[in-house]
């Protein structure tokens, strides 16, 4: 059997890498990349078979450059739908090279914090008792974070950023779970390719071929399924008609997001997640949407249904 291959939005060390590790198991041949395109791109063109990506945040919410992916109004990644979900519990550490603290909580001598954008918001409890007035320097990743303190050898800089990541970079902890909220949760979408011979022939939003860590539904796990559609500009009612449908095939509307449609301005590619209020949902519901959607929309397409 060949060994599965998942891209992950890199560098290593990140939240995507940890929950890559968490979802596919050490087995799995695990391939960072340097940007949400590209990890789409992985899944479109073969080179991996599987992708895992941030969509949302319990505190922060919606991801937009997944949202924006997904959207895809070129048809980009027309091959690429959404097979499955993790959900990563995610504690935020303050990390440093060692001796930069000389005693637990003196955190004066620090002059700069490296984190991602989201990171801050999730931290503001202690950014402000701890680091008020101190600069803060956006960075493309927690992981790219606690790199670039590891490698300071003048500046008295400190990361925000995983435990996962301090002992992949050789930092101290020193301080663990600083986020806001104890149960702040990031929701990564796994991805894979419909046509892909070794992943396209698993029944509808699990896996059947071959069975990977996390992928396989039980049979009172509740099913979602994700929609994206246009709705005609300047039609009156258009969005509400659309909408509409779902709930006329039992759907229950667990998301709602939009998107420009980078085709014309203010138009905008709506992504709907729904299931049924009885949690099955099947290929065939997503099917009878689709059909009674291109009646009212200009573009549908099914982007993928999976087990929670």
């Amino acid at each position: 059997m060949e060994q599965t291959t998942v891209a992950f939005l890199g560098p290593a060390a990140s939240f995507s890498h940890q929950a890559a590790v968490e979802f596919f198991g050490s087995s799995a041949e695990l391939s960072p990349r340097v940007s949400f395109a590209d990890a789409f791109a992985a899944v479109q063109q073969g080179e991996a078979d599987y992708a895992i990506i941030p969509c949302e945040n319990s505190t922060n919410g919606s991801v937009v450059q997944t949202l924006d992916l997904l959207a895809d109004p070129n048809d980009t990644y027309k091959d690429v739908e959404v097979c499955g979900v993790h959900y990563l519990r995610v504690h935020h550490c303050l990390l440093a090279r060692r001796s930069v603290i000389t005693s637990q909580r003196d955190y004066g001598s620090v002059t700069k914090l490296y984190t991602h954008p989201q990171a801050w918001g999730q931290c503001e409890g202690f950014l402000g008792i701890h680091f008020r007035g101190i600069e803060r320097q956006d960075v493309s990743s927690t992981s790219k974070a606690g790199e670039l303190v590891s490698k300071e050898e003048t500046e008295r800089s400190a990361a925000i950023a995983s435990r996962f990541a301090a002992e992949f970079h050789g930092l101290d902890v020193l301080e663990e779970n600083i986020e806001d909220k104890a149960d702040n949760t990031t929701r990564f979408l796994v991805l894979r390719n419909m046509k892909s011979e070794r992943t396209g022939l698993q029944f509808f939003g699990g896996l059947n071929s071959r069975r990977v860590q996390g992928l396989s539904p039980s049979a009172s796990a509740a099913r979602k399924t994700l929609i994206s559609f246009m709705v005609r500009q300047n039609t009156p009612g258009a969005l509400a008609e659309a909408l509409l449908i779902f709930k006329s095939h039992g759907m229950n509307l667990t998301s709602i997001n939009s998107r420009p449609s980078q085709k014309k301005n203010w138009q905008y590619v709506f992504l709907v997640e729904c299931q049924t209020a009885n949690s099955v949902g099947d290929k065939s519901a997503a099917v009878e949407i689709l059909h009674d959607l291109q009646s009212v929309t200009e573009t549908c397409r099914h982007l993928g249904t999976w087990s929670e």
